[in-house]
């Protein structure tokens, strides 16, 4: 019965070692909120290498002194608005990863446009949300598709062991929700993200990749403000716990970071 209960546990070890991703990929972690995935993904999962884009150096140290002082942290410059860079990025990632391809792409670069009113909406705000919270995470998380369905190919079971995509959105992108208006740029892009959120989900069903949208809670950045009742740690100290238990279940689901669903 020991040598059972030996060879069980061990397996129960493998399972677990398994479930945890060794590739993981981090847009926009320079500052607020990515910086601080970086940091919870390092110490939570130990993973082989973590991907992590920044746009300016000068807006960039903490990052960059994180990268000098480990050495399985990738620093990527990235302007994510530059989708013809990431065919380049790409080649990056595959070089670094493999055979084994990428585990976790986690889309998180993102902008915010004031707090405007239909009245003041304007193209350029409009162009540029679109073109960083939406057009960008479906560009490069197709250019990266190739090196994720690497990573569906393995033997841990569905999750972030596995292979998942994660759209940071915002509880704003809920129309299900929304009952006070205004920051038109920023809802109709988010909400947009969670579209192909769900359509992804469903095409990438069939290669067990797990696809989700995020809501990281309201929290003290820059976007949240000084009366968010959420540390950045605090945040991303309970995403990285949810992000660790995906499995089949949450695929194509609107995610707070306690776990509870959101109305699309």
């Amino acid at each position: 019965m020991e040598k059972v209960d030996g060879v069980y546990e061990r397996r129960l070890k493998d399972i677990f070692v398994m479930a945890v991703p060794k590739t993981v990929f981090i847009t926009g972690a320079n500052k607020g909120l990515g910086f601080h995935l970086v940091k919870h993904v390092l110490a939570k999962f130990k993973p082989e290498v973590v991907f992590a884009t920044y746009r300016d150096e000068s807006r960039s140290k903490e990052l960059l002194d994180l990268g000098a002082a480990n050495k399985n942290v990738q620093l990527i410059k990235l302007d994510v608005k530059n989708h013809q860079s990431f065919k380049s990025v790409a080649q990056t990632v595959e070089a670094a990863t493999g055979a084994n391809g990428l585990n976790l792409l986690i889309n998180n670069a993102g902008i915010a446009s004031k707090y405007v009113k239909l009245g003041q909406v304007t193209y350029e705000e409009l162009h540029d949300n679109f073109e960083t919270n939406t057009i960008a995470p479906l560009l490069l998380t197709q250019a990266l598709l190739p090196q994720i369905l690497k990573a569906s190919q393995g033997p841990a079971p569905p999750g972030v062991g596995k292979a998942a995509v994660v759209h940071m959105s915002a509880i704003l992108a809920s129309i299900g929700g929304n009952d006070v208006g205004g920051m038109y740029p920023y809802r109709c892009s988010k909400a947009a993200l969670n579209m192909l959120t769900k359509n992804m989900s469903v095409e990438l069903k069939k290669s067990k990749v797990i696809t989700i949208a995020l809501h990281p809670g309201w929290v003290k950045t820059a976007l949240g403000g000084p009366k968010a009742p959420m540390t950045p740690d605090q945040s991303i100290e309970a995403v990285v716990a949810l992000l660790s238990q995906l499995n089949e279940s949450h695929n194509g689901k609107f995610l707070q970071y306690d776990g509870k669903e959101l109305p699309w």
